[in-house]
């Protein structure tokens, strides 16, 4: 029997769909080469409609590693951890004779509410074997967005051991050089928290803020424009600066692996000024759609895919590409929600939930009345919120039949 391929997924955090040079971003082109080559490949499957689940990290996570819905997977609130009798696709792709490896951010661990989100003190909280997700290998943090000299523990670690330079260099060369030592087949997560804030973290070279191109919903004029001048900035060079480090990882895996799988994606996206609102948690464009980059190894040449995929398919993605029956998917709309308020500064004031498909964004409040209805074909900045257009209650009445009812947590299932 052939050796299984080794499976690679590559997890950023902020890293919106619209932010790639090849996803049209005039302040992104010719600066982002190396994934930009990537979706290029003949061999990628670059699905342009992908969304996240949910657009928080611990959620969005919980949900990409388990294939279940937060709620439903035991994860509500920004605080809870993944619940330690949780099944993910470590456990199953472990039954399937892979090896498994994490490098990088967790972020579903036990956490205190009143510790400080950002520093050393979180960058060095260490994550119990148990709360690892089934993983056998397992090098990261939990958080603390040190986007430079990172804390790092783990089963080689087991005191966290500060690295000196970029996280996503440091990640990025770390993973590799462990898979180089590998000859079990792997399952291999890179989680990277670049480009995700602090922006004003050095990164190479930043542009001057005047000279980027906003999107047209970035109100205009105020502070609101100064802000997300100042921000995307940083963001842009964090992203190049990420970009060449995925580059590294992606040639090394394919030149000793060139059958891999490789997926690149990101938990959520960032608002950046659209609309007004910044960072995440919101049904925008902005913030639920994420790239998606699905790299097949070998085999025929593949298209663009516009399928409303999530990063809650990943899972069932994976194991099929194991046991190599793996197809380019086909998704007719894809569920999207937040499950809870997260009290940060700027994130989403309300829990709603909602569908998507490549065409139309119908979202629901809490109490399901509609908040947003979305024509995307035709309103793909989503200037004009139909949910109160009377000649729009047939359409939105057919994708309210799509979105769940609102979910209770619950011990997660097995995915």
């Amino acid at each position: 029997m052939p050796r299984p391929p080794n499976i690679l997924w590559i997890i950023t955090t902020q890293w919106r769909a619209q932010a790639l040079g090849c996803a049209g971003d005039p302040n992104l082109r010719g600066r982002t080469p190396h994934l930009d080559a990537l979706a290029a490949d003949p061999r990628t499957v670059n699905h342009t409609q992908a969304v996240t689940p949910h657009p928080f990290g611990p959620f969005a996570r919980a949900a990409m590693l388990t294939g279940v819905p937060s709620p439903e997977n035991g994860v509500r609130d920004y605080y809870d951890p993944l619940p330690l009798n949780t099944r993910t696709i470590a456990h199953a792709l472990r039954e399937r004779g892979y090896a498994t490896a994490f490098f990088g951010k967790w972020h579903l661990a036990k956490r205190h509410p009143a510790a400080p989100l950002v520093g050393d003190a979180h960058a060095r909280m260490i994550v119990p074997p148990g709360a690892r997700g089934g993983f056998e290998f397992w090098e990261g943090f939990e958080s603390g967005f040190l986007l430079n000299d990172p804390w790092l523990h783990g089963t080689r670690l087991p005191e966290p051991r500060q690295f000196h330079g970029r996280q996503s260099d440091i990640l990025c060369e770390r993973a590799l050089a462990y898979l180089r030592e590998q000859n079990a087949p792997q399952f291999c997560i890179v989680s990277l928290e670049a480009p995700h804030p602090p922006y004003a973290a050095p990164a190479g070279t930043m542009r001057k803020p005047s000279s980027l191109a906003l999107r047209a919903n970035v109100p205009r004029g105020g502070e609101i424009e100064a802000q997300a001048r100042r921000e995307l900035a940083g963001y842009y060079a964090h992203i190049e600066a990420a970009d060449a480090a995925i580059g590294r990882l992606v040639a090394g895996v394919r030149a000793q692996n060139p059958d891999a799988l490789i997926v690149f994606t990101s938990v959520h996206g960032d608002m950046h000024g659209a609309h007004g609102l910044f960072r995440k948690g919101w049904p925008h464009e902005e913030s639920v759609r994420v790239p998606l980059l699905v790299h097949y190894g070998s085999g025929p040449a593949l298209a663009a895919s516009d399928d409303a995929i999530s990063l809650i398919d990943l899972p069932e993605l994976a194991l099929a590409f194991a046991a190599r029956t793996a197809q380019p998917s086909r998704y007719t709309h894809a569920r999207i929600s937040m499950p809870s308020v997260v009290r940060l500064p700027h994130q989403c004031d309300r829990v709603w939930r909602g569908v998507r498909t490549p065409a139309r964004k119908l979202i629901l409040n809490a109490d399901g009345s509609p908040w947003l209805f979305f024509d995307l074909e035709n309103d793909p900045l989503e200037m004009r919120n139909l949910a109160s257009d009377p000649s729009r209650a047939g359409e939105i009445a057919e994708l309210r039949a799509q979105v769940p009812a609102a979910l209770t947590p619950a011990s997660a299932s097995p995915a």
